[in-house]
């Protein structure tokens, strides 16, 4: 089913499908889809986003965000980086946005059907039918282990230029990523489970678009907005976990003691407070929390929180546009960041570092950063993770955080290689 989403939304699940009309951008260009009078999806040759995108700020808000109705989309670290400079881009989608009226929310006995479209009663009786036969998804498995694009040696290649570029004033940081790549038949759909209980991310979420699926397991919230307000949650900072109770608190108070993690987490606070300002009333834009330790299943991070009051004329949507890339997976300065991250990388990012989330029709929503997620397109799948560096950073150390990050993720990946 293209168009089908998954939003893990901070514990609010959501699963929603059947857009009565989506854009996306692929291969240099959009396409508009629209619902006719059938029922049946047709290209029109004429769109503007704003007709896409119709908030009404006069309805109420709940006291927490969660979807209600809306759009739901992605919109990829390529498309985004675009705005700026130069990129490559693949030819996979890069944006995606679908206008949703119909919905399943998870609640504490169940799952409950939801709809503003017109023919609700019609789709609860079909997706009910549809419900009550078996659903057979085809199971992902591996045709090539997931292995590093990288050398460690081209690693280390990549960390000297970007130090190279510090010490002549270019950057203050870059958020050097890799990749890792595996070729595969079947469903992403089918594995998401398992991840998502192996990492148990607030932001997870997947999405489906004919042959392109992304997973996504992301601890790091982007922008929520809600009402006039917006936060933001940058992550700056990673130590291991352990099983070991003693070694696990001293990897915690490492990371709560390290001043080259501070510091860049400091720029990167700096850079987002310099991004949310341009839409924000002025005076509002200030730092609720700093330097706050988050333990997930595999790591601890350091975490900082921003919040600034939108202008009331602003459309939320232009404010996620040109905050994107976000400043955590980009550096400082954002624009030579992302220069230099499309000549040391090699290789266009695609979804990854990009933003899924959503806009209830209210404009209140939540969009997360894509790390710790899976790309699939046809048969080849990507998972990426990286670090910021800085003038101060170990080229060992940062080369080991990127197998901190995602190496239990990694080590499941290729339990589901097929055995020869």
């Amino acid at each position: 089913m293209s168009g089908l989403v998954f939003l893990k939304d901070q514990n609010y699940p959501v699963i929603a499908f059947n857009p009565n009309h989506y854009l996306i951008y692929k291969n240099n260009q959009f396409s508009f889809f629209k619902i006719n009078s059938e029922k049946q999806y047709e290209m029109m040759d004429e769109f503007a986003i704003d007709s896409l995108l119709q908030f009404d700020s006069s309805q109420n808000h709940p006291v927490f965000t969660q979807f209600q109705g809306g759009y739901i989309g992605f919109v990829s670290y390529d498309y985004a980086a675009k705005q700026f400079t130069s990129v490559r881009e693949r030819p996979q989608p890069a944006f995606y946005l679908g206008r949703y009226e119909s919905f399943l929310k998870q609640q504490e006995d169940g799952w409950y059907f939801y709809s503003h479209a017109d023919d609700a009663e019609q789709q609860f009786i079909q997706l009910r039918t549809l419900l009550s036969q078996p659903i057979t998804i085809e199971e992902l498995e591996l045709t090539q282990a997931c292995h590093p694009r990288w050398s460690k040696s081209e690693y280390a290649n990549a960390f000297q230029q970007i130090q190279n570029y510090i010490v002549a004033g270019d950057c203050y940081q870059i958020n050097l990523t890799q990749e890792f790549t595996a070729k595969g038949q079947g469903s992403l759909l089918s594995r998401a489970e398992s991840l998502w209980n192996l990492t148990d991310a607030p932001y997870a979420g997947y999405l489906k678009l004919d042959d392109f699926e992304l997973l996504s397991c992301s601890p790091e919230l982007f922008i929520e907005f809600k009402q006039q307000q917006l936060i933001t949650r940058p992550i700056k900072g990673t130590m291991p976990r352990f099983a070991d109770p003693d070694l696990d608190a001293a990897s915690k108070q490492k990371l709560q003691n390290s001043e080259k993690d501070q510091a860049e987490n400091v720029m990167i606070v700096d850079l987002l407070r310099n991004d949310l300002s341009i839409h924000a009333e002025t005076g509002s834009v200030k730092t609720t929390k700093l330097f706050e330790i988050e333990s997930f299943n595999q790591v601890h991070h350091m975490v900082s929180e921003i919040e600034a009051q939108l202008k009331s004329e602003v459309n939320p949507f232009d404010v996620l546009m040109s905050a994107l890339p976000g400043g955590s997976i980009t550096g400082a300065p954002k624009i030579r960041a992302m220069q230099i991250i499309e000549e040391l990388e090699g290789g266009s990012r695609g979804a990854y570092c990009g933003s899924l989330g959503y806009f209830n029709f209210d404009g209140s929503g939540r969009w997360n950063i894509l790390i710790r997620s899976i790309q699939k397109f046809q048969d080849e799948l990507s998972i990426w993770a990286g670090g910021g560096i800085t003038i101060a950073s170990d080229c060992e150390a940062e080369y080991q955080e990127c197998f901190d990050k995602i190496s239990a993720m990694l080590n499941l990946l290729n339990t589901w290689q097929i055995k020869n």
